[in-house]
Formats: C-alpha cells, structure tokens, sequence
C-alpha cells in the first residue's frame, strides 16, 4: 500500500516582502494608469493590447486571460475598434469563434505605449546596478511564472 504525502501549506508571505511589494505594485500602476490616461486608455484595454501584440486568440480565451465575462469584452473591443486599435475575424479553425487582432494602428500605439512605460519605469531601477536589474528580473519572472500552476 502507498503511503500518501501530505504537503503543507507554504508558509506566508514575509512581512518585510509584503510591504515592499505592495507599494511598488501601487507606483508601477500609476505610471500605468497616467501612460493610459495620456493615451485615453483604460488599463484593461492597455493590458488587452500587449496581449495582442504577439497572438491572435479567440474572444472567449481574450475574456478568460483578462477575467473578464464575454459581454464585457465585447464592449471593451467595440471601443478599441472604433479607435480602430483592433478588429474581428472568424477564427480559421472554428467559424463560430471570433478572432482579435492588433490593426496598424493598435500595434503602432503598442509599440509606443511599450517605448513610454520603459522610460517612465526607469527611475524606480536606475540606481540598480545591471546585474541587481538583472536579478531583479528573474525573480518576478519566476513569481509570475508561479501563478499559471
């Protein structure tokens, strides 16, 4: 008979990392929130064209990544397209899907939305030396990796 292993729970977040992490999450998301009010963005549709930006999905795995519910994100698309960020097709494999994408117009904006969040984060890094950026980097790469588990 196998013996079964019971994990514990891991233990929770240190106290000192909290209070570091949460206010660097309120100052990255204010340069966010300012670089789309400048844009006349909503963060969401900001976050919904980065993922555009190297994919083509369905609306329905749009939704599901942004958590969003399906009358939502068609709304949030109408808008984007009638800036003419984005448009619509039939999804090649299934004719009932509908596809997203990036027009020229929305990947040119993404690109420059791209250009002006890196020069308006580089002062919370600048008196990192590279190898601290560096390290910084793959740790919250691996904290975010941790959450698609």
């Amino acid at each position: 008979m196998k013996q079964q292993t019971i994990m514990a729970p891991p233990p929770p977040i240190d106290e000192g990392l909290a209070d570091v992490l949460v206010p660097t999450a309120f100052v990255t998301m204010a340069v966010l929130n300012k670089l789309g009010a400048e844009n006349d963005l909503s963060l969401t549709l900001m976050r919904a064209l980065g993922i555009l930006w190297d994919r083509r999905p369905r609306m329905s795995e749009l939704a599901d990544y942004l958590g969003l519910e399906k009358q939502t994100m068609s709304g949030l698309i109408a808008r984007a397209e009638k800036k003419g960020l984005v448009a619509r097709a039939p999804n090649a494999e299934d004719g009932r899907a509908t596809d997203v994408f990036l027009t020229d117009a929305g990947a040119e904006l993404v690109k420059r939305l791209h250009a002006q969040t890196q020069q308006a984060l580089t002062p919370l890094t600048e008196q990192l030396c590279a190898s601290d950026r560096q390290q910084l980097q793959t740790l919250l790469q691996r904290m975010l990796e941790s959450r698609k588990r």
